[in-house]
């Protein structure tokens, strides 16, 4: 989209959303000479633009304000504007904004939340605002939002008073929160921006076209996302594919979520997803770093800020950090194992080198404490810095220390860490323990040398793990390639699962369909058929119901296990028929293994989700999932499957033979293109558990929950 916007032309060839973010012309509609007004600091604001902006100012009380003639309405401007300032009563809004778009004016920022008491079964006034700008074909900021800051072209669209000047730098920063905008623009942190927009409720203009504008930006180095709710998913899937084609990260928060549609079905992978499952996979999908909270978002964007990048390191590598307290190290240790923060394993070499440098008594490693008499601090810790730093295992480098305010004016560590930073261009991070305690001047200067400060022992790990995340992010095809669509075993699914409920055995069978192997089972309606079966079959057996109303078999006493002989088949096959209906599946007993549950569940916004999960009864006692986004291709799937705490069970433990993990991958990979073929007729698909083993990965149980559809109406 960006691509083919013209810069150059006049106002009315213009793409509207250039025309708001790089407004050439602003009408601001409730400006006002009453300092402290709303409508006073939109201009206030407006006047420090850089930008060269021909502002006109609308309000029917002033003649001017702040030295700019005022006309009574917009009406009364000659031409049409590139942005229009909504600074009106919500009760005032539709009027305005339904001159403004009357009038060609091409964006508008709506700050106010646009919340009335009317019918519910109208209409209301977002969506009637929405719809303004829609027959328009205009750009909308808000409503409920702060507006824009583009310091890239220049221009400050805001309705309150933010710093100026504002710290410049690479960071792209969308919001839809007013307050974590303010926030990231007055802290004191090393963050410079090329755009920052407080997005609101988005009733038009949604953050995907800010990322892609911001992606255009020469400046933009890092995207920075605050999102509520996912808005047009589509086009956000193409702008985080776009971020990571150009290989700029993005560092996203989110709160609330986006619903799985977890109600609708009756499936464990429904609930598995939860809430949160559908910005868990978009994210994995596209290399997205997500963070938890701000203080984690600012130790990321600052870490990343710097411009290094955690180099690729032989056998992935790690962090090392250098400390000046045994116990604060001790803490570091403890957290990293924690949050799964990898130290580095560093040669002898740089063992060497450390013990050269160390006072007696202390021991060479990563971490490393190097605080003993402090006798020549700077040059122990720049070396011991720079000794890590040299390791081929290590990808970054951090100084732990409180950087608390030095009453005897000593700087050494400050100097140690610049003269590092200069001396190498890996990674290099001060990481304090408790922010409440680091001197301010302290910070700065170190700072002002390029060196990130990260104001966290939690917060400061995470935006170091982030680096590694977004190293090993790049090694593999984020686009994951969607399989060649078998036509045919298509249209045949499809609308066997418009026909209605799907049983046992038909789960089986469109298993088989996708390559999916399971255990041979034979589907039985009486006394003899059941031993018949088990005879072909094998002993032991399992007997388990196959009532298609009944899709937690083992919740209502629908298994039966281990049936030795013909007389315990028939007993099983009694009481199944008795309790819960003659309609029974006879299956061969598979082999041990560790148990996985796998399949997909329907979120309303994105599509069919993939879930992978411990299965068995884990399923209901452990949460250990991931979710991710069709296509998934080996290289996902294997990054996915060793997410899970049981991949420790696949690799072998305690004497156990390790499962062929290949087949797992497998697996996960043939759920995905089924995903992909019948995405349009599955509410979820169920596969639990998946028993995993040396031979093979072998399907126990499914259950299919068909999705009504209007193709088949």
């Amino acid at each position: 989209m960006t691509g083919a916007l013209a810069r150059g032309n006049p106002t009315q060839d213009r793409d509207p959303l250039l025309s708001m973010l790089e407004a050439r012309s602003v009408a601001v509609v409730g400006a006002s000479a009453r300092v402290g007004s709303f409508g006073h600091r939109m201009v206030s604001e407006l006047a420090r633009s850089t930008a060269p902006i021909e502002l006109h100012l609308v309000n029917p009380r002033y003649d001017a304000v702040l030295g700019h003639a005022c006309v009574p309405s917009l009406a009364d401007l000659p031409d049409a504007v590139d942005l229009v300032l909504l600074g009106v009563r919500d009760a005032a809004l539709e009027a305005v904004l339904e001159r403004a778009a009357e009038r060609g004016d091409k964006s508008a920022v709506i700050f106010g939340s646009a919340h009335e008491l009317g019918n519910p079964a109208q209409p209301s006034l977002r969506e009637r605002l929405a719809a303004i700008a829609g027959r328009a074909n205009m750009a909308l900021c808000g409503g409920g939002c702060m507006g824009f800051v583009n310091l890239d072209y220049g221009l400050r669209a805001i309705g309150y008073l933010e710093p100026d000047p504002l710290p410049r730098g690479p960071v792209a920063f969308i919001t839809h929160s007013g307050s974590a905008f303010s926030a990231l623009l007055r802290s004191q942190r090393r963050i410079g921006f090329t755009l920052a927009v407080s997005s609101g409720q988005e009733l038009v203009t949604s953050a995907a076209s800010y990322i892609d504008y911001a992606l255009d930006l020469p400046g933009t180095g890092i995207v920075a996302l605050l999102l509520e709710t996912l808005r047009e998913p589509a086009a956000l899937r193409a702008a985080l594919a776009r971020a990571a084609e150009r290989e700029i990260p993005v560092v996203a928060l989110t709160v609330g979520g986006s619903p799985t549609g977890r109600a609708m079905v009756a499936a464990h992978s429904g609930a598995l997803a939860g809430d949160d499952g559908a910005w868990e996979a978009l994210f994995e999908a596209f290399g997205v770093l997500r963070v938890r909270d701000l203080d984690e978002m600012t130790d990321t964007l600052e870490l990343f800020a710097s411009g290094r990048r955690a180099p690729a390191t032989p056998g992935g590598g790690g962090i090392a950090t250098v400390h000046d307290s045994g116990a604060e190290r001790a803490l570091v240790v403890d957290l990293a194992d924690a949050l799964d923060v990898p130290f580095a394993p560093i040669s002898g070499v740089t063992h060497e080198r450390l013990a050269e440098l160390l006072d007696p008594g202390l021991e060479p490693g990563n971490p490393l404490d190097a605080w003993g008499t402090g006798a020549d601090a700077q040059r122990v810790f720049a070396g011991s810095l720079l000794a890590l730093a040299a390791d081929e295992a290590v990808a970054a480098v951090a100084l732990c220390v409180d950087l608390v305010p030095e009453f005897d004016d000593d700087i050494e560590t400050q100097l140690a860490v610049t003269e590092a930073f200069e001396s190498t261009t890996k990674p290099v991070a001060v990481l304090s323990n408790l922010h409440s305690a680091i001197d301010p001047g302290a910070a700065a200067r170190i700072r002002s040398a390029g060196v990130p400060v990260l104001e966290g022992t939690r917060t400061g790990l995470l935006a170091m793990k982030h680096l590694l995340e977004w190293r090993d992010g790049l090694v593999f095809d984020r686009s994951g390639a969607s399989a060649k669509v078998d036509t045919s075993r298509r249209e045949h699914w499809l609308t066997r699962l418009a026909s209605g409920s799907i049983s046992g055995a038909d789960a089986f069978a469109l298993l088989a369909d996708y390559g999916i192997a399971s255990t041979s089972t034979i589907a039985v309606t009486d006394h003899a058929a059941a031993i018949q079966a088990a005879d072909v079959l094998g002993y032991p057996v399992v007997l388990k119901t196959d009532e298609p109303a009944i899709a937690h078999k083992s919740d209502v006493g629908g298994v039966m296990l281990g049936l030795q002989t013909a007389a315990e088949v028939a007993t099983a096959f009694d009481d199944l028929a008795e309790r819960l209906g003659k309609r029974v599946l006879v299956a061969a007993t598979a082999p041990a293994g560790v148990e996985l549950a796998i399949g997909l569940v329907r979120d309303p916004q994105l599509g069919p989700l993939v879930v992978v999960a411990a299965g068995g009864v884990l399923i209901e006692l452990i949460s250990d999932r991931v979710v991710g986004l069709p296509p998934i291709d080996r290289d996902r799937a294997h990054r996915l499957i060793s997410r899970l705490s049981v991949h420790r069970l696949l690799k072998g433990v305690r004497g156990q033979p390790a499962a062929d993990l290949e087949a797992v991958v497998d697996a996960v990979v043939s759920i995905s293109i089924l995903a992909e073929e019948l995405g349009e007729g599955l509410n979820a698909l169920d596969v639990n558990p998946l028993r995993c083993g040396p031979s093979g990965a072998v399907a126990l149980d499914a259950l299919v929950v068909a999705r009504p559809s209007s193709r088949f109406a």
